[in-house]
């Protein structure tokens, strides 16, 4: 990675984090659908970054976010889990021809329907671990279902409205 990338990568992370903390913090639709826009972060890294790095983000990010939120950890430790698994799941779904360096996974990117099948089932991932423990104990089983699906709706639909309005395409030589 260059240092136009990882600098790049910095103002991203401060900007994810500012939003998520003093704008979506509260944005919650018929109190089922709950705003986490910070899980693009991790899921538009540059594909090379390897998985230590990568979880080593994902804790300060959710630390951050935990501290904001006073949720004792609940944040970062989906968040985490989504980190660890982004890598393999990447492996698992790699074309042929492979990967481009220093690309960026976005839909723009890549296309829609690679996108989809990366992003969605992290994204469902984190939203699963995160209302799991949320509700750790209660034997609430079906809420944790539809609080994860309307969620992962909710976000990866403004995930993409994120995309289309800010990033830019990746122009080959």
């Amino acid at each position: 990675m260059n240092s136009k990338i990882i600098i790049s990568s910095i103002i991203s992370f401060f900007v994810y984090f500012l939003v998520q903390v003093f704008v979506l913090k509260n944005l919650v639709l018929f109190d089922m659908a709950f705003c986490f826009l910070y899980v693009f972060y991790i899921l538009l890294l540059p594909l090379e970054v390897k998985s230590i790095p990568l979880m080593i983000i994902a804790f300060v990010l959710g630390l951050g976010i935990d501290t904001f939120y006073d949720t004792l950890g609940f944040h970062t430790a989906s968040l985490v889990a989504m980190a660890f698994v982004r890598n393999t799941w990447i492996d698992a779904i790699i074309p042929t021809g492979g990967y481009d360096d220093n690309v960026q996974p976005s839909i723009l990117n890549m296309g829609f329907g690679w996108y989809v099948t990366y992003s969605l089932p992290l994204i469902l991932l984190h939203h699963f671990i995160f209302f799991y423990i949320d509700s750790l104990g209660t034997g609430l089983y079906l809420p944790i279902v539809k609080r994860t699906l309307s969620s992962v709706a909710f976000v990866w639909a403004l995930g993409i409205m994120v995309q289309m309005l800010f990033y830019k395409r990746r122009r080959g030589i």
